[in-house]
This record gives structure tokens, C-alpha cells and sequence, in this order.
């Protein structure tokens, strides 16, 4: 069923992809899936996180990078999307904006072919993991700088990235400006994804009363990294509906906004929500409230 102004209904599709070090390979799997998710009725399909380019070498991933303008994923899947009249959400591509910079970076392409919305991940995944497993995403990549909101089918749609998950207060945001659904394209790790990845999806879902849809990549990569996969869909109420394993694959599932109205109802923090200021150590009282959120 598609979704319009009145139904509130939305058929989605999430493709969980293994994306290695060749952009044209990746194109070719990941268009193969989009077609396959569109024949199943999907109206709005997700990919994951750099779904073009898995390459944690910074020499060879500056090598292969183009500029978004110039970038043969972009312009194919937007033909895709165009061709399937679907509304078609790249998690992310890894794009060069300079000689030594890029953005990892989300676009929402309408069925027109038209880009009606584009995020730059936030929070940059800078850590050293006990399992001797290094990242230092902020030495390639330029952090973004704002929260994006766009509309599918009427619905509204705020756009996060992987490790964006871990800041709450980005969700919170999205929420208070009418996000009905909320977006993790990721390419988590496989320990962090075993240990964190289904809470935190089921608790930004039930804190803000909106869908999580999270395609993700997963497997062993060309690069030697493991992913954890687990695509999920997350109702308003926290309850997983959907869920991919660790292979490529389309995960299916119906999104219902009178769902979202009734968690919103039954649990009401976006109008309960207070800002505040916190006490310093040693000052008398506790929360000292600035003024009500909106």
C-alpha cells in the first residue's frame, strides 16, 4: 500500500548491503536490491552508510572520492529512483569537498529524480576499541552542522547517520520539529552493534514516539572490518517489526503514523519536555527550569 496525505500509510524497504572497495561493484548490488524492494511494493527505500565506498585506507579512499556533482552513485541512483518512481534515501556516500576533506553524506531523492533533502553527519566516530580496532573518522571527514527535516509521502523524515545514534539530543530535536520517523543509515561495528545497536534504535524510538528505520551494512569487508547488519525497523512503542540478519538483503515492513499518535498519547514527553539549567556542585536546590520546550 503507498502512503498518502490521508492513509498515513507507508510501505518501506531497508537494504542491508556489504560494500567493498570498488564503487562500481557496490552500485551494481546495491541498484539490484533497490529493484528487487520496488517490485515488493516498497514506496520509500533506505541504504546504509557509505554505500558507495568501504575504504578505510585514507590514501586510496582520496584516490577513488569524487565530488557530489560529479559522483556516477548519485547520478545512477537518482535514475533509479526516477525509473521506480519510489522516493529512494541513500544512507550515506563519502564524497571529497577538497584536496584532503570529505563529507559523509545523506541524500532523500524523490520519485522525479529531484534531491528533496541532504544531511552531512554530525558526530564523528573518533575511538580507540579494546579489541585493538582504531577509527578516526574527523582525520578524512568534515562534520556537518545541522539537523535535517524533509517530508516522504507527507510523512516527516529527520535524517541521522551511524554514530549519531549515541547523542540523544539530536533525536529530541528532530522530534520537536515534527519527525514522525527517524533515519539510521549505519555501518556499526560488530562489537559495539552486538552490545548497543537494538537498545539504543528501541529507546530512540519510544523517548521521541517515532518509527526508527536503520539499514545497515554487515559481514566481513574487502577492507577486513566487520559489521554487524541487523537492519531494523522500530515501531513508536520500541517494538522491533522488522529485522535483516548479517548477509545483503531487503527487510520489509509497513509504517503507520496513527501508531506514532497513539505512543505520543499514551506517553507525551515531546509536550512534557522542560528545559533547564543544571546546579552547580555546592549551590542550593536542585534544577533551576529556564522555560518550557515548545
Amino acid at each position: 500500500m503507498t502512503a498518502s496525505h490521508t492513509s498515513g500509510i507507508l510501505r518501506i524497504a531497508l537494504v542491508q548491503l556489504r560494500s567493498g572497495r570498488d564503487p562500481a561493484a557496490n552500485l551494481d548490488a546495491v541498484a539490484a536490491l533497490v529493484r528487487e524492494a520496488a517490485r515488493d511494493g516498497a514506496r520509500y527505500v533506505q541504504t546504509p552508510e557509505v554505500t558507495n565506498l568501504m575504504e578505510l585506507d585514507r590514501q586510496v579512499l582520496f584516490g577513488k572520492l569524487v565530488a557530489e556533482e560529479a559522483d556516477p552513485t548519485l547520478a545512477a541512483l537518482r535514475q533509479l529512483a526516477r525509473e521506480l518512481g519510489i522516493y529512494l534515501h541513500i544512507g550515506s556516500l563519502a564524497l571529497k569537498v577538497s584536496d584532503n576533506r570529505a563529507v559523509n553524506r545523506a541524500f532523500v531523492i524523490a520519485p522525479d529524480g529531484e534531491v528533496v533533502g541532504r544531511y552531512d553527519k554530525i558526530h564523528m566516530f573518533d575511538v580507540d576499541l579494546g579489541n585493538g580496532e582504531s577509527y578516526r573518522e574527523s582525520t578524512a571527514y568534515r562534520p556537518g552542522e545541522r539537523a535535517v527535516l524533509t517530508d516522504v509521502d507527507g510523512i516527516r523524515f529527520g535524517l541521522t547517520i551511524c554514530y549519531d545514534l549515541r547523542f540523544p539530543s539530536l533525536y529530541r530535536a528532530l522530534a520537536e520539529g515534527g519527525a514522525q520517523v527517524l533515519t539510521v543509515p549505519a555501518a556499526f561495528t560488530r562489537p559495539t552493534g552486538e552490545a548497543h545497536w537494538h537498545v539504543l534504535l528501541r529507546a530512540r524510538a519510544i523517548e521521541n514516539g517515532a518509527y526508527v528505520l536503520a539499514a545497515a551494512q554487515g559481514g566481513r569487508h574487502e577492507n577486513g572490518r566487520d559489521t554487524y547488519g541487523h537492519s531494523l525497523v522500530v515501531d513508536p512503542w520500541g517494538r522491533v517489526i522488522a529485522e535483516g540478519g548479517t548477509d545483503p538483503g531487503v527487510i520489509l515492513a509497513e509504517i503507520d503514523l496513527k501508531e506514532v499518535a497513539s505512543a505520543r498519547a499514551r506517553i507525551p514527553s515531546l509536550s512534557n519536555g522542560r528545559r533547564f539549567e543544571v546546579a552547580e556542585p555546592g549551590q542550593i536546590g536542585h534544577l533551576s527550569v529556564v522555560r518550557a520546550s515548545s
